[in-house]
Formats: C-alpha cells, sequence, structure tokens
C-alpha cells in the first residue's frame, strides 16, 4: 500500500491549516509550531466525504485552547470530513504530529485499514480508524480511544471552531447557514454556542450571511 486516504473532520477539513502539518511551521492564531512531514508535498487529490458517525468537542487543546473536534462512529448520523490522498509516509507524519510525537517512523496502516481499528496509545488522537474505502483507496482518520459518551464535553475556541466552518466551505461548498446547522448540533457546541454567536463567527469564517 502506497497510497491512504487521510481523512479530516476537524480543522484539518482547511487545507492551509493541513498545509502546516505537511510544511511545517505555526497557523495564525495557533500556539504551536510543527515540525512537518518528511514528504511535504501536496495532496494527489482531495474529496469532500461523510462519514458515518458524528463529530463531538472535549478536553482542551493546546494549540490552540477549547474543545478539540473527536470522531465516534458510534454516534447518530453522519459526519462532515475531507479526504486527502497522501502517501503513507505523510499519514504517518501527520497521525505523529498530532500525537505530539516526532514526524519520522513508519505506521501499519495495512491492520487499521484490514480491523477498522489500531490503537496505538492512550491518548488523543492515538486511536486509527478505518472508515471505507474511496477509489478503492482505504480512508483513515485518527481519534480518542474513548467515545463521546466517556468525557464530558467542551466548547471549542472561536479561532479553531471558524477554522473547521471554513473548511466545510472550502470542502464541501455548504452555504453558511447548512454550516451553523451542522455545527450547532456537535455536542459540545450545543448548549455552550448561541445561536446568535455560532450564525456570526460562520459568516465570518465563509463570507456568507449569518443565520
Amino acid at each position: 500500500m502506497e497510497l491512504v486516504w487521510y481523512v479530516a473532520y476537524g480543522s484539518n477539513l482547511y487545507a492551509a491549516r493541513l498545509g502546516w502539518y505537511l510544511t511545517g511551521g505555526c497557523p495564525p492564531g495557533g500556539r504551536r509550531t510543527y515540525p512537518g512531514c518528511r514528504d511535504g508535498r501536496a495532496p494527489r487529490r482531495t474529496e469532500p466525504v461523510l462519514i458515518p458517525g458524528g463529530v463531538y468537542f472535549a478536553g482542551e487543546s493546546r494549540a490552540w485552547t477549547g474543545g478539540m473536534a473527536f470522531y465516534d462512529p458510534r454516534l447518530p448520523g453522519r459526519a462532515a470530513a475531507r479526504a486527502y490522498l497522501v502517501t503513507v509516509g505523510q499519514f504517518a507524519d501527520i497521525a505523529a504530529q498530532e500525537m505530539y510525537r516526532p514526524p519520522g517512523s513508519d505506521l501499519d496502516l495495512v491492520a487499521a485499514a484490514a480491523t477498522g481499528r489500531v490503537t496505538l496509545g492512550p491518548g488523543r488522537y492515538e486511536t486509527l480508524l478505518g472508515v471505507g474505502r474511496l477509489d478503492g483507496v482505504p480512508m483513515l482518520t485518527f481519534t480518542a480511544p474513548w467515545t463521546a459518551a466517556d468525557v464530558p464535553w467542551t466548547a471549542p475556541a472561536p479561532v479553531y471552531l471558524a477554522m473547521i466552518a471554513g473548511g466545510l466551505r472550502e470542502a464541501h461548498g455548504w452555504p453558511a447557514r447548512r454550516i451553523t446547522a451542522y455545527l450547532a448540533d456537535r455536542p459540545g457546541v450545543a448548549g455552550r454556542w448561541s445561536a446568535q454567536d455560532l450564525a456570526a463567527l460562520v459568516a465570518g469564517a465563509t463570507g456568507g450571511p449569518a443565520g
């Protein structure tokens, strides 16, 4: 296996955000500098995808503050995501940076694709999940080993949520109203962000009308 689809459902929905993982550096508004991948080339393709399950926000981001996006295939509905066609080495290095590990070590992605789940450690983003195939190529993502029901939900920071909103617009072409409705239902956003504040944030992130 030489290529895989990296399926992003959080801030890496936004292509420029993923670029910092690929080439290194500190994104605007972030608190962390990334070393980058061994292979800093852009993904060969990108595709909007919907995967079974849902996205929720929990924990405390060291890069953005506020809750972090996690994927739970047990949640009802479908999660809006973006698939990037990358090399197995690029995926391994992206995953390593999410895990706060130095890039440079390869991962057994064949096992993750075959079994649907491989846990590399107890921390956040240390569980690899296979979420299907696209054009015959495995689709992989990473998330926490726990479920949405196991942890308290926390509200994401505005800069982080705005990046996700911009990524949804960029990847799926959704209007601001649909993005607002999608985010409003996410655990960690629901009941913690007012409808007015969320609509204004999405409008600012996407250039669309609020509401």
